[in-house]
């Protein structure tokens, strides 16, 4: 097959306009189509008055040596690549199967479950432990915190539980990363089967939303444990056990994984594990530290959640076609280089979303951004974030080079801003005139605060260090020349948000593996490895394989 790219139809098109377009495309007949199958869907809305529909698209036609040597010099038309994910490794006929090969995954978001789906898929049997408990409780739990009916539960919330953080989140599917391997590919396709939509296969920016994440998760939880695979929910890891593989003092400290202690005092022997953790297990980054596994500071970028009218937004990026049933509601995109040298920038930006209580811990308060599949509410938030320096966490640093240093920071203002909002978790909120002019809001203005469990109006010019400060008030005047809906005096800034990615790395060979700890394969967002929940999917199919590979050459 071949595949055209970047094929330009108007918003109002139909499906014939498109096959008319590939016809015209390849200056071939109609008879000479065989067939297509779309590949891609986007939207260039760069220009508001003449917004475009684009597409990739496979064909089959005759011919179809002849028309590559003529489009030889063509970027937009190729050969159609293999998209598909094949799996090279297999538990062979008669492999001698035993408890001390049997893989274990520890946490349940979506790289842990991918890294547990794809072992299973292979005949390693994995067992998956997971601190929260399944997603139908902890979504139950977590609202009933939100609405201030029940007191946070630390094992059980936005953070920790059956589909990791990313469940109470807009459910975004796309990724940066490199995949010449179509792992992406494999992570969507075994979405879909387990309850999502087929269109995330073909958007450009595919998303789920909250509610229908939670039956994808149910659906990806069924299929590992039909393979043989095992989920022990509300397990948490509390101890690593280790064997020195150092001869002497004066080696550098080496070991191997032995097993693992649980919360309910079980001991297990383990040989091959994947740490799955999410960004936010910070008992559990403090206890491999303290064992002796390797960990380095990572550095991340902290701020506050900005909310504006849905409406505001789609006016500003669909101008005239605003409503235009091939479009939805509005995203944006925007970064700022301060002149401090500090970067800002719009980060998980949730079209018709909520701003919501995110925090694991007692006294801490973290925001997060969610949307439902139908991204209906009044409001669009996003993260307005900066990007920390070295230098940000020395004062942090018990001592120099200290890996958890970021942690202890994160700790820090979240209790602060738990402080600031008056306690009972609630947020503090400003609205951006008053946060440019330093002074504390006593009024809301047009922008009413989606944030549950509620806001306490505050001067957020006390929650961040003072070059992060300059650099978001640099920022916003900025974006308004792009995005006019950020010169709306009225906007809400809601604090804080700390937790855009894990201030933790555990570093891994060229066999995925911790460079000290033999048998320890750190993955996912938690290890440093992804951002998201398409990262942190790949991470775990990579992790899985690099397992296998291990137990079956062993």
């Amino acid at each position: 097959m071949l595949r055209l790219n970047e094929l330009k139809l108007p918003l109002d098109h139909s499906p014939e306009d498109l096959e008319r377009l590939i016809i015209k495309k390849l200056r071939i007949t109609p008879c000479e189509l065989i067939r297509h199958k779309l590949v891609k869907r986007s939207i260039d809305a760069r220009s508001n008055q003449s917004i475009k529909v684009i597409y990739s698209v496979d064909i089959l036609v005759k011919e179809e040596e002849t028309l590559l040597r003529k489009f030889a010099l063509d970027k937009k038309v190729n050969k159609a690549p293999s998209s598909n994910y094949k799996t090279v490794l297999k538990v062979p006929e008669g492999f001698a199967f035993d408890k001390t090969h049997r893989p274990v995954v520890v946490g349940a978001g979506p790289c842990g479950y991918f890294a547990a789906l794809v072992l299973a898929q292979m005949g390693l049997r994995p067992l998956l432990i997971e601190r929260g408990k399944p997603v139908k409780e902890r979504t139950i739990e977590t609202f009933s915190f939100w609405k201030r009916k029940s007191p946070l539960n630390p094992e059980s919330n936005v953070q920790f539980g059956e589909g990791g953080a990313g469940t109470f989140s807009d459910g975004k599917l796309y990724s940066q990363v490199s995949d010449p391997d179509y792992y992406g590919r494999k992570v969507l396709e075994e979405l879909v089967a387990s309850g999502a939509n087929e269109e995330i296969l073909t958007l450009h920016r595919p998303h789920i939303g909250t509610f229908k994440l939670a039956t994808v998760v149910r659906g990806l939880r069924s299929r590992i444990e039909e393979l043989g695979g095992e989920i022990r929910f509300e397990t948490r890891m509390d101890e690593l056990f280790l064997k020195s593989n150092s001869n002497n003092q004066a080696e550098e400290k080496s070991f191997e994984v032995e097993g693992l202690k649980l919360s309910d005092g079980s001991k297990i022997a383990v040989s091959h594990l994947v740490i799955a953790l999410g960004h936010s297990a910070r008992d559990s980054f403090y206890m491999l530290d303290r064992v002796g596994v390797t960990l380095k500071q990572k550095l991340f970028s902290v701020g506050f959640r900005v909310e504006h009218p849905q409406l505001l937004i789609d006016r500003d990026r669909w101008g005239p076609m605003i409503g235009h049933p091939q479009l939805g509601h509005a995203e944006y995109k925007l970064v700022h280089h301060a002149t401090n040298g500090r970067c800002v920038y719009s980060f998980c930006m949730c079209p018709g979303g909520l701003v919501v209580a995110s925090t694991s811990e007692e006294g801490c308060l973290v925001t997060n951004g969610m949307s439902q599949h139908t991204r209906n509410e009044r409001n669009a938030n996003s993260a307005l974030v900066v990007n920390l320096e070295p230098q940000d966490l020395v004062k942090y640093e018990r001592w120099v080079g200290d890996p958890l240093a970021g942690v202890i920071f994160q700790q820090d203002l979240e209790k602060k801003a738990f402080l600031l909002g008056g306690g009972e978790y609630l947020a503090p909120a400003q609205r951006v005139e008053d946060f440019i002019a330093s002074k504390p809001s006593v009024a809301l203005g047009v922008v009413k605060p989606s944030y549950m469990p509620g806001v306490s109006l505050a001067d957020l010019n006390e929650s961040l260090p003072l070059v992060l400060l300059e650099a978001i008030k640099e920022a916003l005047p900025v974006f308004a020349k792009k995005l006019p809906s950020f010169a709306l005096s009225d906007a809400i800034l809601t604090g804080i948000e700390t937790r855009t990615s894990s201030p933790v790395r555990i570093p891994r060979d060229e066999c995925l593996e911790s460079i000290n700890t033999k048998g320890l394969f750190p993955a996912g967002e938690g290890a440093g490895y992804a951002g998201g929940i398409l990262s942190a999917g790949i991470d775990g199919i990579r992790a899985a394989e690099a397992v296998a590979r291990k137990i079956l050459t062993s």
